[in-house]
């Protein structure tokens, strides 16, 4: 100790603190160790004070930081969702528009295979006038050579019997023979006159007729061109949609084709021939179009039974994905909104279970085609019960904080075939469609 004390009393020497009172004066020794002591103490308190100030303040700028950035992102997801709204309404509008131009296009097109279909039987009957008139002339210039040899076989032996017989009775016989032959021959020529002006006024007709078929033709083209670059624009994103799904896109419209496999009504395939030989292109054209029409219409059935919607439509923000969390597999989505947030069907179903589930809280179970099932966990409140059948969009519960939660939100996961998906995959693939 004494060692330790001569070693700081450079630094530190050797301090009396003296006590006066009134009965005396009295004084307390501070040895260099002391002192030291008392030195590296007050420093090391010192010290501390300004790492835990520093410490507290940094956390306090880091929360305030953080909460900002949170509201940041929040503005941001929500003007996100409202540009996504706004997309949705003008994908709708343009679809409501182009099934509109479907229907005004298809019924053009009936009208033109009317008008195609009597036009042919017109130009049938014209060709079946033009060939009797043709028979008609050929037969008339047949009696007419006919008749010119007769005359002059004719006119040879009266002229044979005038120089044999000289007398006066023949040569008024054989003028009356020429007087009507000569009449016969003039209105055999006035009815060939007459038949070739028709044959020549058909043909005429005629041409007009092929002119308006071919104009006719032409625009029947032009309706055909637009409606097919119309169906592939509008088939393309559903294509790429369903394909996303991760299921196979086949199955899914044989299923539907076989649910709804009803005939008639304004897709049903043409069948008839204008030209009554072989397969007619302008028919061909129409069934592929048809066709078409009806793959969207099967995929419009399709997209209400998938579950491409949003369960949650405003005022949330997503906070705990698909996939390993914890060290435990999180088998869905969470939405994180105020309690009370609706929570909607995102596709056509049937709830097969809405009780309380332990971890769960508040759990419904929905039922879709094609082996798809959707969960909808720790809600406040359920608004469906099993058995009943739901639409896309109807309003099922309320998000809350039930069952082994965190805070209020909700656990949405879908499954195909019992098998766990990441419900990302399905809203996605509808972000740019729906």
């Amino acid at each position: 100790m004494n060692k330790v004390n001569h070693l700081l009393e450079r630094v530190f020497p050797e301090q009396r603190l003296f006590l006066r009172s009134e009965t005396g004066t009295r004084f307390i020794r501070l040895s260099p160790l002391t002192q030291a002591l008392g030195w590296t103490g007050s420093a090391a308190f010192i010290a501390w004070s300004i790492i835990a100030t520093a410490v507290l303040l940094m956390d306090s700028i880091g929360s305030g930081n953080m909460r900002d950035q949170a509201q940041r992102d929040k503005r941001l997801y929500e003007q996100r969702l409202q540009t996504l709204s706004e997309e949705r309404d003008a994908r709708a509008a343009e679809a409501a528009a182009a099934q509109e131009r479907f229907n005004l296009a298809l019924s053009e097109i009936s009208e033109m295979q009317s008008e195609l279909l009597a036009s042919e039987e017109r130009r049938k009957e014209f060709e079946t006038g033009i060939g009797v008139i043709q028979a008609t002339l050929r037969r008339t210039m047949g009696e007419r050579d006919k008749a010119k040899d007769s005359l002059e076989t004719m006119l040879a032996a009266a002229q044979e019997d005038q120089n044999a017989s000289g007398s006066g009775a023949a040569p008024a016989q054989t003028n009356a023979t020429l007087a009507f032959l000569t009449s016969e021959l003039s209105r055999t020529a006035a009815e060939r006159d007459l038949v070739a002006q028709n044959a020549v006024e058909a043909e005429r007709f005629a041409q007009d007729m092929l002119y308006e078929a071919r104009l006719r033709d032409e625009r029947n083209d032009q309706i055909f061109r637009q409606l097919e670059d119309a169906v592939t624009i509008s088939l393309e994103p559903l294509d790429k949609m369903f394909a996303k799904s991760g299921m196979s896109v086949d199955h899914i419209l044989d299923q539907v084709r076989r649910g709804y496999s009803g005939q008639g009504g304004p897709l049903t395939p043409l069948i008839l021939s204008t030209r009554g030989q072989g397969p007619d292109p302008d028919a061909e054209r129409a069934n592929n179009i048809l066709s078409e029409l009806d793959r969207m219409n099967l995929y419009r059935i399709a997209a209400q039974k998938m579950p491409f919607g949003m369960p949650v439509k405003s005022g949330f923000r997503f906070t705990s994905g698909f996939g390993s969390r914890w060290g435990r597999m999180h088998n869905g989505t969470d939405f994180a909104a105020p309690i009370g947030t609706p929570v909607y069907a995102p596709a056509d179903g049937v709830v097969i279970s809405a009780s309380w589930s332990s971890g769960y809280g508040r759990l419904i179970k929905i039922q879709h085609e094609f082996g798809i099932e959707t969960r909808y966990a720790h809600l406040s409140r359920m608004n469906v019960q099993k058995g009943q059948r739901v639409s896309r969009g109807d309003r099922i519960g309320d998000i809350g904080n039930s069952g082994r939660s965190t805070g209020p939100h909700l656990h949405y996961e879908v499954r195909v075939g019992g098998k766990p998906i990441n419900p990302m995959v399905y809203i996605k693939a509808a972000k740019d469609v729906l």
